[in-house]
C-alpha cells in the first residue's frame, strides 16, 4: 500500500519525466543510400539526391536526425521526409548527399539518433 501511495505520488509530482524520457530516439543498424530524382516523397514533396534528407519506418516527417557512420564515426543531420527503407535489417534509407557526408556509398552500420 505504501509503495503504490510512493508512485503515485512520483507519478503526481514529476509529470513530465514520461514524455522528456520518452522524446529521445536512438536506433543502431544499417543504413542504404537511395535517391528517386524527381519522384515525389511520401511526405508529398519532390526528392531530391542532393539535399540532405532521409526515409524512416515511424519518425514524424520533418524531424532531424543525427546520423553516425559507425565505422568511422562522421555524423551527418538529416530531416525525415520520406518512408521506408522496407528491406530487413535496415533503419534508414540516405540520400546519396547524406551518405557521401558519411563517407559511404552502398550500406553502412550507423548509429541514428534524435531529440
Amino acid at each position: 500500500m505504501i509503495a503504490r501511495s510512493l508512485v503515485a505520488i512520483c507519478f503526481l509530482c514529476f509529470p513530465a519525466a514520461g514524455p522528456i524520457a520518452s522524446s529521445a530516439h536512438a536506433e543502431t543498424g544499417i543504413a542504404s543510400v537511395y535517391g528517386y530524382k524527381g519522384g515525389k516523397t511520401a511526405s508529398g514533396e519532390r526528392a531530391n539526391p542532393g539535399q540532405l534528407t532521409a526515409a524512416h519506418k515511424s519518425l514524424p516527417f520533418g524531424t532531424m536526425v543525427k546520423v553516425t557512420n559507425k565505422k568511422n564515426g562522421r555524423t551527418v543531420t538529416v530531416r525525415i521526409n520520406d518512408r521506408g527503407p522496407f528491406i530487413r535489417g535496415r533503419i534508414i534509407d540516405l540520400t546519396p548527399a547524406a551518405a557521401s557526408q558519411l563517407g559511404f556509398s552502398g550500406l553502412a552500420p550507423v548509429v541514428v539518433s534524435s531529440r
